[in-house]
């Protein structure tokens, strides 16, 4: 199995470069393929504020990327929980942090706006402080 870094995804989903697009492609077609929960997070960013992606974009693409035959998603059910959270409108960082922490059962956060927009979106308390 091999953990792909931030970059590995971007080229794999954008291809951008043509050369390491084909790399990229190559190792998601030819290895069993781990993606990290903090690698996804990274690259949710890179896509969004690098390449203007909107959530629902990049959420088709995450799942997409999630079903291949070959691929490894550290845990899943948080990720495509925060996907699916990120699609309704919730931050990506935020979900995937709720997402994470659903087995305490509340998350605490100072962040006002955070604990307004789970609201009516996340299934997990959130503790305002």
């Amino acid at each position: 199995m091999l953990a792909v870094d931030t970059n590995v995804i971007v080229r794999f989903l954008i291809s951008d470069d043509s050369v390491q697009a084909e790399r990229a492609r190559a190792i998601f077609e030819g290895e069993a393929v781990l993606l990290l929960k903090t690698v996804l997070l990274e690259t949710e960013w890179v896509l969004r504020r690098l390449y203007r992606l909107n959530p629902r974009r990049i959420g088709e693409a995450f799942m997409a990327m999630i079903a291949l035959p070959a691929v490894q998603c550290e845990d899943l059910n948080a990720v495509t929980k925060a996907i699916g959270w990120m699609r309704k409108g919730l931050d990506f960082a935020y979900a995937l942090h709720l997402a994470s922490a659903s087995p305490a059962g509340r998350f605490a956060t100072f962040d006002r706006t955070l604990a307004g927009r789970v609201v009516n979106v996340a299934d997990i308390k959130v503790v305002r402080l």
